[in-house]
């Protein structure tokens, strides 16, 4: 009788999930491996999917950005992975949601607690600047040429507020002493 109790909490949870998933708008969402495939895959899926929605080229080409950015942003930076030689296999959770008014894509994935400080203090930073500073920043960055010991140059946040004109949203959800929750959120109006 219990394995009949847990199938039918099983499919009461599918019901549930299709819900909030309706009730908040949410158009895609994944949790599970993030590599440079999969995001090829949801890229292609996301540009069919917004190609058949009759949005403008321009908006079209911000959202697909964002999105790419996104999930680059998980495969290099997660701190958690399935394989850990595999140094571009991020763990996290990717979502897109829609309404009338924009497109807000959010991530999220574990980070070491020793990298919040730095992390908060370079959104801040770019969430604090205008379209002349974050050009700069952008150039600078470029110009350093700098490359993380995960490849990466720190572009991705830049470029995301930049191509979005919006600061972007986040959170730190505490996990354990040596781990952290980090949720990201770029927005995109729909009618910029």
């Amino acid at each position: 009788m219990a394995e009949s109790e847990k199938n039918k909490a099983k499919l009461h949870f599918a019901y549930d999930f299709y819900k909030i998933m309706k009730d908040s708008d949410v158009t895609f969402a994944y949790e599970g491996e993030i590599t440079h495939e999969i995001t090829k895959a949801f890229s292609s899926l996301a540009e069919s999917h917004i190609a058949l929605t009759n949005e403008s080229n321009a908006l079209q080409k911000r959202v697909f950005h964002v999105m790419v950015e996104s999930l680059q942003n998980i495969s290099k930076h997660s701190a958690e992975r399935k394989d850990e030689k595999s140094m571009f296999a991020g763990q996290g959770i990717f979502m897109v949601t829609k309404d009338d008014q924009e497109y807000n894509i959010t991530t999220g994935n574990v980070v070491l607690n020793e990298s919040i400080p730095a992390l908060k203090e370079h959104i801040e930073k770019i969430n604090s600047g205008n379209k002349k500073t974050l050009k700069e920043l952008y150039k600078k960055k470029i110009k350093s040429g700098k490359l993380s010991e995960k490849g990466g140059a720190g572009l991705g946040f830049i470029d995301m507020v930049r191509k979005t004109g919006e600061k972007l949203i986040y959170t730190f959800l505490d996990l354990n002493d040596k781990k952290t929750y980090f949720v990201l959120t770029s927005t995109i109006f729909r009618t910029k």
